[in-house]
């Protein structure tokens, strides 16, 4: 397995709007322009990127904190990294922390790519 993918992010959303962008089904589709369908529960599961990507919600304190196990279909069956976003009020904004472990390292360039791309940079550019 590749080193965790560490990224940290300024944003001039709040820390609940970041939340809702990543928990709410309609805001994280329009963001990423796939479908998502995302349980808000621990324990609950999310189909995101038109199922390219699913997983299960370990751990969710709102305005504050997600835990995922995370996985893109195309993995070995059963294999799942965590990501956790910690976001931290900044002035107006939030500063997200986001680590991600456990990605297999033929992943890793890709998945850290797709963080920067498809989430910071269309989140900076308002969806």
């Amino acid at each position: 397995m590749a080193r965790p993918i560490h990224q940290e992010v300024e944003l001039t959303a709040s820390p609940d709007e970041v939340y809702e962008t990543f928990m709410d089904e309609v805001k994280h589709a329009a963001l990423t322009h796939g479908a998502a369908r995302i349980s808000r529960d621990v324990g609950g599961e999310f189909s995101q990127h038109d199922g390219q990507i699913v997983g299960r919600n370990l751990d969710l304190v709102p305005g504050t904190r997600i835990v995922q196990a995370w996985r893109f279909e195309q993995w070995e069956p059963g294999l799942f990294s965590i990501v956790r976003f910690d976001l931290k009020p900044n002035g107006d904004g939030t500063t997200v922390v986001m680590d991600h472990s456990g990605v297999p390292d033929e992943f890793e360039e890709g998945v850290a790519d797709g963080w920067r791309v498809r989430y910071w940079e269309s989140m900076k550019q308002g969806g």
